[in-house]
């Protein structure tokens, strides 16, 4: 299993939601050993430098392109489990994320940033939408699995509620204390907020289900617009909330963006942030739609974008998509305000979207992971990047490798493509 984390993307689950106790001497000692290790890295010079071109980046400068690398599901085979010493969840979590920072340093050599901070995610409590999504699986390990939804009638909508969250303060509070008796002089420890990203589509398809729901975008299109302006309504009260109790933190820096970028910025907070109370204009927003890959652009725009615009209005700059191909939507994109970075998937027409992106907005290029699974050929790989950077000339580009499922169990294949992308960029970028 994976969790989605402040800056790493989504890492190796081994804490399943457990909360600290304090360590064994032993355990303390070992978490202080790595993290001195992780101090030391993060204060060299080279940390600086990455840090100067992603703000140069994001900036939409002509700098190099960035490379990173997020094995994701993958990391269960790059870092499994059972070579973690410690055995107590919450700090077996932290003895794998600091070693995960090793290895990035020592083996990955991209573009991620290693600071010296450590992340809480603020704990919070909620209601669901008054009707529980199912799913049935295929039993298998990653395998896969579809929606059991629980709108079967379209007259179950009137079931539906707004979802309710409640900050668990004293919660947040006892795991940073933790946090900050073990790392204290090393590390800082910082609570965070995830921004809410704008999807609707996730969650009206887990409702409905997705293949439902298209045949009712034609079907019965005023009921899905019905369905589309309840959710929206209900996220967005959740965003308030969030900004109204002073729960939101900023994401302007070492921060996982978009469905692979990091949020480093001098553009936000926006003019008027009084260095205490973060509002939505000072954070990055993300809008996401990937269920809508089946869904021309007058629909999505219709049934999609318009609802989530609107939470992508209030952000101080936004980014958009995820493994949905974007290459026959980019005038829909366009009304995106502040839009600063869009994921350009496998799936998407290379030279199209490059010249829609252009010196406009971030070209975020998920390569295919396929490519690392079974019979893996390092010079097809390297023809592949040289490919799409030789296209993206004249574009601000990052290389973003993710959603891998498995490298089958050769953590080597994911080394060997970021030293191939790195060497494809030295060569057009001298």
């Amino acid at each position: 299993m994976t969790m989605l984390h402040a800056t790493a993307g989504y890492i190796l689950d081994v804490q399943q939601g457990a909360s600290p106790t304090p360590p064994t001497p032993r355990d303390r000692e070992l978490l202080r050993s790595l993290a001195s290790r992780v101090a030391e890295i993060a204060a060299l010079p080279e940390q600086a430098g990455k840090r100067e071109l992603w703000y140069r980046h994001n900036r939409l400068e002509p700098v190099r392109p960035l490379v990173l690398v997020f094995p994701e599901d993958s990391w269960a085979e790059v870092l499994p489990a059972e070579t973690l010493e410690l055995t107590e969840p919450f700090w077996r979590q932290q003895e794998w994320y600091l070693r995960h920072l090793l290895y990035r340093h020592e083996k990955l050599h991209d573009d991620f940033v290693i600071e010296p901070h450590l992340y809480v995610t603020k704990l919070f409590r909620g209601t669901g939408w008054g009707l529980t999504p199912g799913y049935r699986s295929s039993g298998r390990f990653k395998g896969a699995w579809q929606y059991d939804p629980p709108i079967k009638d379209p007259d179950h909508i009137e079931k539906l509620t707004y979802p309710t969250i409640e900050y668990d303060g004293p919660a947040t509070e006892r795991t940073l204390s933790a946090m900050r008796e073990v790392f204290g002089d090393l590390l800082e420890a910082r609570a965070h907020c995830p921004p809410w990203h704008a999807n609707l589509i996730g969650e009206a398809c887990a409702l409905r289900g997705i293949e439902q729901l298209m045949l009712d975008m034609h079907d019965r299109p005023e009921w899905v617009h019905r369905l589309m302006g309840f959710l929206a309504e209900g996220v967005y009260r959740q965003v308030r909330y969030l900004e109204e109790q002073g729960h939101l933190t900023l994401n302007n820096g070492h921060h996982y963006n978009d469905s692979g970028g990091i949020g480093y910025t001098h553009e936000l907070p926006a003019p008027g942030f009084d260095g205490e109370h973060v509002r939505l204009a000072d954070l990055w927003g993300f809008g996401v739609a990937q269920e809508a890959v089946g869904i021309g652009p007058a629909q999505h725009e219709e049934f999609i974008l318009n609802y989530q615009l609107r939470m992508l209005q209030h952000y101080g700059l936004n980014a958009y998509g995820c493994c949905e191909p974007y290459h026959t939507k980019f005038a829909m994109l366009e009304k995106v305000p502040r839009l600063r970075r869009v994921s350009i998937s496998c799936w998407c027409d290379i030279e199209r979207s490059a010249e829609a992106c252009r010196d406009r907005w971030i070209f975020s290029w998920k390569p295919n992971p396929a490519m690392a699974v079974g019979r893996f050929d390092p010079e097809r790989t390297r023809q592949y990047i040289r490919g799409t950077l030789e296209v993206t000339r004249g574009c601000t580009v990052e290389l973003v490798h993710k959603d891998t499922f498995t490298i089958d169990h050769e953590p080597a294949r994911l080394e060997t493509w970021a030293r191939i992308g790195r060497e494809e960029i030295d060569r057009l970028w001298p």
